[in-house]
């Protein structure tokens, strides 16, 4: 075999906690007593000593939180090496907290450092207007999260003007949790936003943050088990 044809996809050097090689896969630098949380069936490979502990006890005590039905869908990872992730080919953005906070749709959070404080929250402001709420997983400290999107996201500065930021929430990643949220209910936009027939909803952002927005509205259940 040439190995000359297939060197361009070889792993490049190890630069940071997280990675990614390529658009679709993510890279971890594993070490001892640096554990990891990566969403369940996500592991892809892995090199040197990697264990897992599939449904840790951090996760059972949030399943009755975590609303699917379907089990825990967070497995711990530990050990030393280099742990790759993946998620049916979805393009992974790498977010490195530094004592921030994201507040992220649960079936776009591929994985984060064990040590950062996280839990199953409701998002206020929606509810009102859909007639059901919205839970994403809240995610603050300082260390690495990985986040997946349905192609190529984009990230919108909310704090370069005074102009709120409006997005459907079917195709919302992730947003800082600082920003302030509201829905909003309109009757002209709906046959341009969103998939269905009726009345079009928005959450609108204001403040000082970002919003991840990818280019595919996501219809699953939010917070699903991935087996």
């Amino acid at each position: 075999m040439d190995q000359q044809m297939i060197s361009g996809f070889a792993p490049a050097p190890v630069a940071a906690r997280m990675e990614n090689h390529g658009s679709s896969m993510l890279k971890v630098a594993m070490q001892s007593g640096q554990d990891l949380f990566a969403r369940t069936g996500s592991m892809v490979a892995y090199e040197g000593f990697v264990s897992y502990e599939p449904n840790p006890p951090a996760v059972r005590q949030m399943a009755s939180q975590w609303l699917t039905g379907e089990g825990a869908p967070l497995m711990r990872c530990s050990g030393d090496g280099l742990l790759y992730l993946a998620d049916y080919g979805a393009d992974i953005v790498c977010v490195n907290l530094g004592g921030d906070a994201l507040s992220v749709n649960g079936t776009n959070l591929l994985a984060f450092d064990a040590h950062l404080q996280w839990g199953v929250e409701r998002v206020k402001g929606i509810a009102k207007f859909a007639g059901q709420g919205l839970f994403n997983v809240g995610v603050s400290g300082t260390g690495w999260v990985a986040l997946t999107s349905r192609g190529t996201p984009i990230v919108v500065d909310c704090g370069r003007g005074e102009d709120e930021t409006y997005v459907d929430p079917d195709a919302l990643v992730a947003w800082s949790s600082g920003l302030k949220v509201k829905g909003k209910r309109s009757f002209k936009a709906s046959s341009l936003i969103g998939r269905g027939s009726g009345e079009a909803y928005q959450l609108g952002f204001s403040g000082q943050g970002f919003v991840v927005v990818q280019p595919s509205e996501d219809s699953t259940d939010r917070l699903r088990a991935r087996g």
